[in-house]
């Protein structure tokens, strides 16, 4: 590895710090708002892959689509379950 740090590495560990992030909050709220949970997942793979585009690890990468994917279903899942939600209300 070279001397610094360069601005694909800074976006990897801002991605690393939101999963980080969202799993904490997972841990320390008794009922997680599955937007902000999934939200916070998906922006932090979105990120982690810009760093991997630029230094490449595949497993890494392919790690991140997954999550990527999981925290897509997630918000879809809390859309639906909103959807229902409001229909049964009115």
């Amino acid at each position: 590895m070279s001397g610094g740090i360069d601005i694909y590495s800074l976006i990897g560990f801002v991605g690393t710090a939101c999963i980080i992030a969202a799993y904490a909050y997972l841990t320390y709220v008794d009922e997680p708002d599955p937007f902000i949970l999934h939200g916070t997942n998906l922006t932090g793979a979105a990120l982690l892959t810009v760093s991997l585009l630029v230094h490449t690890n595949w497993p890494s990468l392919v790690l991140e689509g997954f999550w990527a994917a999981i925290a897509i279903f997630g918000i879809v899942k809390a859309l639906r379950a909103r959807r229902r939600q409001d229909t049964t209300q009115s």
